[in-house]
């Protein structure tokens, strides 16, 4: 994947589809989980396919693999729109589109092995910190949120949040 993106940031569009046609189901379940809207997530993830366009050449091999690069791209691709409609609450009815997609066979597997890495690299982190980082990643909110929903300092929250996310790194390298 690293090889694709720098082929991007040298203008290759084939290369900017094939990242799509490989990650964007993947990409699409990371803007579904924040933004819990079908349309909302497919809005993300273009905006994210526009961002990585655009910023192929800032991506470094040696800060993380590409997989993450791409993720983190959608993550705030989907907080932006987030921010700029409010906060909803979905509902439960999957009649209204608050449903995930479910992956591929293939994929399923994939992720499977993949959130296993990631759940036994979490339970190696304190509580607390495993905490701050399911709150910021998994449920989208800022770190002023995970510190208030934590009932901690702001600057304690963002420490605990890049120790983590540091630990992580070590953990899946």
């Amino acid at each position: 994947m690293s090889e694709l993106i720098l082929l991007v940031a040298d203008g290759d569009r084939r290369a900017l589809r094939s990242i799509y046609q490989r990650e964007s189901t993947r990409l699409f379940g990371i803007a579904n989980a924040v933004l819990r809207d079908r349309d909302a997530a497919a809005d993300a993830v273009h905006d994210a396919f526009v961002r990585i366009a655009a910023r192929a050449g800032q991506y470094d091999q040696t800060r993380g693999v590409a997989s993450a690069w791409l993720g983190a791209i959608v993550r705030y691709a989907a907080l932006d729109i987030a921010r700029a409609r409010g906060r909803e609450i979905p509902s439960d009815d999957p009649a209204l589109g608050d449903s995930a997609i479910a992956p591929e066979a293939i994929e399923l597997l994939d992720a499977k092995a993949e959130g296993a890495r990631l759940r036994a690299c979490l339970l190696t982190l304190e509580e607390r910190i495993r905490n701050g980082i399911l709150l910021a990643f998994v449920h989208g909110l800022s770190h002023a949120e995970v510190a208030a929903k934590l009932g901690e300092p702001l600057g304690t929250v963002k420490s605990w949040i890049r120790r983590g996310l540091l630990r992580l790194r070590e953990c899946l390298a």
